[in-house]
C-alpha cells in the first residue's frame, strides 16, 4: 500500500498543481527531485506538530496537502494541531499513515496506534478510510486529491486478495445466516476465512466513518446478529454501528484491538495471532459470541 501511494503521489506532483506533500523526515523525501514539482514536497524534520501547521498554510493557499509519517506521529502527537490547525479553521488535508494498529510491532510501542480511528472520530467533517488492497488506496487517494474535505487514509501491510469499491457503502461479499460479519479494511480476508461453513454472512468495507449506516441496517435485515470485526481498538465503531441498528433487535458484538497493551516485539503476524485478529482467533470470538 505505502509503495502504491507513492506512486500515485508522484504522478499527482507532476499532474496536479495543486498536490503537495508534507513529510516530517520519513517517506519519499526526494519524491520530486530534480522537478518542477520539488517545491511542493515539505519536509519539515521530527516535528509532526509543525508538519501539521505547514498543511493548514498550504491549505490557506489554495494547495491540496497531503501528510505522511507513521499512524502515531500523524494522530497522536499533533492531535491538537489537526483539532485547531484543520478542523476547527475548516481547512482541507489529507492525512495518510503507515503503521497501522501494529504493522511496525519490531519498533516497539511508540509505533503502535489502534487508537487512530478512534481519536480523529471526536473531530467533525473527517472521512476516515482503512483501505484493504493497494488498488483502494490509489483509487481513494485520487479522490482526495480533487477534492477539497479532510480525510484519514490509514495504509497497512495487511492486504486483502482483491480490491473492492471504495464509494463509501457497506457490500455484501458472502452470503449466510444466522450472523452477519462487517469486515473493516485489511482484516476482511482474515474474517471469510474464519467465516467459513454455514452460519455467518459476511459484508465489506473501507470506510468506517462516516459508516454507510443505511447500507448496514438493510443488509443486516433477517440476521439475529451483526458482528464487526474492526482492524484497530475494539469498539470504535460502537456508537454509530448501535445508532444504525437501533430498534432493530440485532445483537452488536465487536472484535478488534484490545485496550490493554502486548508488551512484545515481533511480527504484525505476531501481534494479529496475540490480539485474536488471525483467522483462527477471529473464528474462535465468532464461536463464543454465536
Amino acid at each position: 500500500m505505502r509503495a502504491r501511494f507513492s506512486t500515485v503521489m508522484s504522478d499527482l506532483l507532476a499532474t496536479d498543481d495543486r498536490a503537495t506533500l508534507v513529510l516530517a523526515d520519513i517517506g519519499p523525501l526526494d519524491l520530486a527531485a530534480g522537478t518542477p514539482a520539488a517545491d511542493r514536497v515539505v519536509n519539515v524534520g521530527i516535528r509532526e506538530q509543525a508538519m501539521i501547521g505547514v498543511a493548514a498554510g498550504l491549505s490557506l493557499a489554495g494547495l491540496r496537502p497531503f501528510v505522511h509519517t507513521y499512524a502515531p506521529f500523524l494522530v497522536e502527537r499533533p492531535f491538537e494541531q489537526i483539532k485547531l490547525d484543520l478542523s476547527h479553521q475548516d481547512l482541507g488535508a489529507v492525512l495518510v499513515s503507515i503503521g497501522a494498529s501494529y504493522d511496525a510491532a519490531a519498533e516497539g510501542r511508540t509505533h503502535q496506534c489502534p487508537g487512530d480511528i478512534a481519536l480523529l472520530s471526536t473531530l467533525p467533517g473527517w472521512r476516515l478510510h482503512t483501505p484493504g488492497h493497494p488498488d483502494e488506496v490509489e483509487t481513494l487517494v485520487r479522490a482526495a486529491a480533487s477534492s477539497d474535505d479532510r480525510q484519514y487514509i490509514r495504509l497497512s501491510t495487511r492486504k486483502n486478495l482483491r480490491a473492492f469499491p471504495t464509494d463509501g457503502r457497506v457490500h455484501l461479499v458472502h452470503e449466510g445466516t444466522g450472523t452477519l460479519v462487517l469486515a473493516i479494511g485489511p482484516l476482511l480476508d482474515a474474517a471469510l476465512e474464519a467465516a467459513a461453513g454455514e452460519g455467518y454472512a459476511v459484508a465489506y468495507t473501507a470506510t468506517p466513518v462516516p459508516l454507510d449506516r443505511g447500507g448496514l441496517r438493510e443488509l443486516s435485515a433477517g440476521f439475529d446478529r451483526v458482528v464487526v470485526v474492526e482492524p484497530f481498538l475494539e469498539g470504535t465503531t460502537a456508537a454509530t454501528v448501535g445508532a444504525a441498528l437501533r430498534g432493530s433487535g440485532v445483537l452488536i458484538e465487536h472484535v478488534g484491538v484490545g485496550v490493554g497493551e502486548q508488551r512484545r516485539y515481533g511480527t504484525p503476524a505476531d501481534h494479529a495471532r496475540l490480539q485474536g485478529l488471525d483467522a483462527p482467533g477471529i473464528r474462535r470470538r465468532l464461536d463464543r459470541l454465536s
